[in-house]
């Protein structure tokens, strides 16, 4: 009886004591978390007031204090003409970025320039005028750059790049249902550079599992429609990108964020689904801001947080008070 009040007495100080030790593991832990912190816009400028306002906007970006900012397509209005002035006003915008600047081409800059209003333009030599201007070497845009590794072959618009536990990935995939053509049947410019994408997610994908990274970032224009595809009529442009996307997110344990523009409805919600109808809970999509209203995205890598990625949507200007 004696032994037992004893161990009785060793418990009362010692459980005390664990609960203390157990609170400060946590804090250390939590001091110990790595954080890093981006930002993605996309379909801007698209008027003259968006000209003026974006270098403002971009300066606020630089003072959040980001790694980077990514521009996710349709540096101009589907209805401005696709001209080498319009293409280089936007190389040296961007270039004047205090942080590194990544660009993803849209369709209104390439795909769509055969548009009498947009000057009737080839658009495979309009993508291979962007490729020349913002895609020459292995480095970002901005007065401060960070290395790109880029696709092998024909295709240097995709790259990719590490932060922290977090792959970034950037994809051609254009809006206006993926150069698919007007017809029934595909163009041969989608049918070349189609296989290319699906091969460079398949293959990112395999290098995330491989490293075991947290997360995986795909950068892309195109809104791909996945309530369409989820219903089971997606679009032919993007059927075959999305039932790959949907195979590799399901044989992927860490966290998936597909960043696009296109449908100028700023969200962020979690729309695929696997093949039962069911929502992939490790599946995010962002899309940004887009004409008429200016905004960016902030988004924060933190490896403290089971859902590693915190995501906030910034309107521009920022509303007063």
């Amino acid at each position: 009886m004696k032994r037992f009040r004893r161990i009785a007495t060793v418990n009362r100080k010692f459980w005390p004591k664990l609960k203390w030790a157990l609170l400060l593991i946590g804090a250390i832990t939590q001091a110990q978390a790595d954080v890093w912190r981006f930002a993605v816009i996309g379909d801007t400028p698209y008027s003259d007031y968006e000209r003026a306002e974006l270098p403002k906007m971009l300066e606020a970006i630089a003072d959040s204090q980001v790694e980077f900012v990514a521009h996710i397509g349709d540096i101009k209005s589907g209805k401005d003409r696709c001209d080498d002035s319009l293409f280089e006003d936007r190389r040296h915008l961007f270039n004047a970025s205090r942080v590194p600047f990544v660009f993803v081409p849209g369709d209104n800059e390439w795909s769509d320039c055969d548009r009498i209003s947009n000057g009737n333009y080839d658009p495979l030599e309009r993508l291979n005028k962007l490729r020349s201007l913002f895609m020459s070497d292995g480095f970002s845009l901005g007065q401060k750059k960070f290395t790109l590794e880029r696709q092998p072959g024909n295709y240097p618009e995709h790259t990719r790049f590490r932060l922290g536990p977090v792959l970034f990935v950037t994809l051609n995939l254009p809006g206006g249902n993926n150069n698919w053509g007007l017809t029934g049947q595909p163009s041969a410019e989608f049918l070349a550079r189609n296989p290319v994408v699906i091969d460079w997610l398949k293959e990112n994908f395999a290098l995330a599992r491989r490293d075991k990274l947290a997360g995986i970032v795909l950068l892309f224009q195109a809104d791909p429609e996945f309530k369409h595809f989820n219903q089971g009529f997606g679009h032919h442009g993007y059927r075959d990108f999305l039932e790959q996307l949907r195979h590799e997110t399901s044989q992927f344990t860490g966290k998936v964020v597909a960043v696009h523009g296109d449908s100028h409805i700023s969200r962020i919600d979690h729309p695929l689904r696997d093949k039962q109808g069911r929502p992939m809970n490790n599946f995010t999509r962002v899309e940004t801001h887009g004409y008429p209203i200016m905004g960016w995205e902030f988004i924060v890598i933190d490896t403290g947080s089971t859902e590693l990625f915190r995501i906030e949507a910034r309107q521009w200007p920022p509303a007063e008070g």
